[in-house]
């Protein structure tokens, strides 16, 4: 018969090995920090301790060694921040990109402003423009060409015009 401080190395054992698992696989640093909470608290470090070679506070550390208790190793190893609210789908932006795609083939300029108000007609509502920039950026239907020139250059008469005049005196 096994006594209960043995049941709870075994644990801690089989525990830390999936653990180290996780450690090894993951590839985010917010997640790898707190993985590293928990190392080094099933590997009998105080909390203080923890929290100096982490530099964390000791009442965040306290924080996250409760939420791992309650919530258990996979779950507290999760990512659990996402990304990619769209406003639409892939599709959905693609099929209204493609209308664009074909203005440009003819030669017409497309610009942002245009592509805003078709997603604003989609959408219902206003499109932010920095939206519209990531959409552009995300289907890579966006390619910037310089100016020729400045824009506030002055005409090549008038450059010359203004040079002084200058006379050899033949010295």
């Amino acid at each position: 018969m096994r006594t209960a401080e043995a049941q709870k190395r075994e644990a801690n054992k089989t525990e830390y090995e999936l653990l180290m698992d996780l450690i090894c696989s993951n590839k985010l640093k917010r997640v790898d920090k707190r993985l590293q909470v928990i190392r080094l608290h099933l590997e009998g470090k105080k909390q203080q301790e923890i929290a100096d070679a982490l530099e964390y506070s000791r009442q965040w550390v306290n924080r996250l060694i409760r939420d791992y208790r309650e919530v258990g190793l996979q779950e507290y190893a999760r990512h659990k921040y996402g990304g990619n609210h769209r406003a639409m789908s892939i599709e959905e932006e693609e099929a209204i990109l493609a209308k664009f795609e074909e203005e440009s083939k003819t030669g017409k300029l497309v610009a942002a402003n245009t592509i805003k108000k078709a997603f604003d007609e989609k959408r219902g509502k206003d499109t932010g423009r920095g939206y519209v920039y990531m959409l552009l950026k995300r289907h890579k239907a966006r390619k910037v060409v310089p100016r020729p020139t400045h824009l506030k250059k002055v005409s090549d008469e008038d450059i010359e015009a203004s040079k002084k005049l200058t006379f050899d005196t033949g010295n």
